[in-house]
């Protein structure tokens, strides 16, 4: 079993795949190479990744089952899933958030609507 997998990142109209340690917290692995999990004021205010602030939500593909509560009704109802409740063992793609007040992210029109 190779020890990296591949983590493409979406950022706007931006894409970056990375080589990512099989096993990395997801939210670890964006903020090591300066993407931006967090919105203006919760880049300075959050919970440090125990899940608790709920402000590095991203949208990630395929989704992993949820392993904290906040995830589990994030993959229930549809909302952003914390980055820092996902650990990267094979290979996804995680989309960054536009977040404006603390974590909250506007509504994104999907492309099908």
């Amino acid at each position: 079993m190779d020890d990296h997998v591949p983590l493409t990142v979406l950022d706007g109209d931006d894409e970056t795949v990375l080589e990512v340690e099989r096993g990395t917290v997801l939210r670890d692995a964006l903020l090591e190479r300066d993407f931006p999990v967090y919105g203006t004021v919760s880049r300075h205010v959050n919970c440090g990744g125990r899940g608790l602030c709920a402000t590095c939500t991203v949208e990630v593909t395929p989704a992993p089952e949820p392993t904290h509560w906040h995830d589990a009704a994030a993959l229930r109802f549809g909302y952003p899933r914390l980055s820092c409740q996902i650990t990267v063992a094979e290979p996804m793609t995680a989309r960054l958030l536009d977040k404006h007040v603390w974590g909250q992210v506007l509504p994104r029109r999907r492309s099908s609507e």
